[in-house]
C-alpha cells in the first residue's frame, strides 16, 4: 500500500470524506506551488469544512421542505403590493428572528404571500438557522399522527427545535375543536422560543370563525401579536394577471 493510499484510509477512518477525494490534487498542487506545511494543512482543513458546510445547508434546504419558488431575488416590484424594496430587504436582514418576533403576512390570494414566507424561510436557512415551511394542513396532519407514527413525531420535534416555522394559508380550512386545541397547544410551546411566519387571506378577527372559539382564538391571538409584525399585501392577484391559455390567438 502506498503512503497515499495509507492516508486515503486514514481519511475514510476519520469521515474526513472530502479530503478523502481530493488528496491527489491537493498534493499535485502543493508539490507544484511548493507550499508550506501550515498553507497545506489549512488548505485541506478549508476543503473539508467547506464540504461539510455545503453538506448541512443541503440537509436543512431539505428538511425545510420549500415550493417551488423562493428566491427572493427575483421578486417583482414593478406591481404595488403594499411592500416596497426597502420593507423586504429588512425582511430579508432577519433582525426580527433573533429577537424572536413573528410575521404575518395578510392579503389576498396571489399578492405573493407564500413567496416571500417561502424566500425567508430560505434566507433562514441559507444563514444557518433551522427552518421549516408547513401549510396549515401538513402541519394539522403532524399534529394528529405525532402520537400515532414514527415520522410524524420526528416531523414534531423538529418543529420544536425550529429557530423559525412558516406557516402557509393559516385559517383556509375549517379546522376541528381538537385540531384547534392542538395548533394552539403548539404555538404556546414555541411562544417566545421560535419565530413564526404565517400566511392568511383572513385578518386575525375572522379566525374565530374559523375556530368557532372566541376564547381559544383570542388567547392564540394574544400569543401571536405579543412580537408581531403584520405585513398588510394588495392588489391584483399575480397568478390572475400572467393566466395562461391552452388556445391559439385567433386573428
Amino acid at each position: 500500500m502506498t503512503t497515499t493510499e495509507e492516508v486515503k484510509n486514514q481519511c475514510k477512518q476519520l469521515n474526513l470524506t472530502a479530503v478523502q477525494k481530493q488528496i491527489d490534487t491537493v498534493l499535485s498542487e502543493a508539490e507544484k506551488n511548493k507550499i508550506s506545511y501550515l498553507q497545506f494543512l489549512k488548505t485541506i482543513v478549508k476543503i473539508e469544512i467547506d464540504y461539510r458546510m455545503k453538506n448541512d445547508l443541503d440537509k436543512r434546504t431539505k428538511q425545510a421542505r420549500l415550493p417551488l419558488c423562493y428566491n427572493l431575488n427575483l421578486f417583482d416590484f414593478t406591481d404595488d403590493h403594499g411592500l416596497d424594496k426597502q420593507q423586504l430587504n429588512q425582511l430579508r436582514e432577519l433582525k426580527w428572528l433573533e429577537q424572536n418576533f413573528n410575521v404575518i403576512l395578510m392579503g389576498p390570494s396571489g399578492t405573493g404571500k407564500t413567496f416571500i414566507a417561502a424566500g425567508l424561510c430560505f434566507d433562514a436557512v441559507n444563514q444557518g438557522f433551522k427552518a421549516y415551511f408547513k401549510t396549515m394542513e401538513e402541519l394539522v396532519k403532524v399534529l394528529k399522527m405525532k402520537d400515532v407514527t414514527r415520522s410524524a413525531a420526528t416531523e414534531y420535534k423538529r418543529i420544536l427545535k425550529a429557530h423559525l416555522l412558516v406557516i402557509d394559508d393559516i385559517m383556509m380550512f375549517p379546522i376541528t375543536q381538537q385540531e384547534a386545541i392542538a395548533f394552539f397547544n403548539l404555538v404556546n410551546e414555541l411562544h417566545d422560543k421560535t419565530s413564526l411566519v404565517i400566511t392568511t387571506n383572513k385578518s386575525p378577527k375572522e379566525w374565530a370563525d374559523v375556530l368557532k372559539d372566541t376564547v381559544l382564538t383570542t388567547a392564540l391571538l394574544d400569543r401571536l401579536l405579543h412580537r408581531c409584525e403584520i405585513v398588510k399585501l394588495t392588489g391584483e392577484s399575480y397568478r390572475m394577471k400572467n393566466r395562461k391559455t391552452i388556445f391559439l390567438n385567433q386573428n
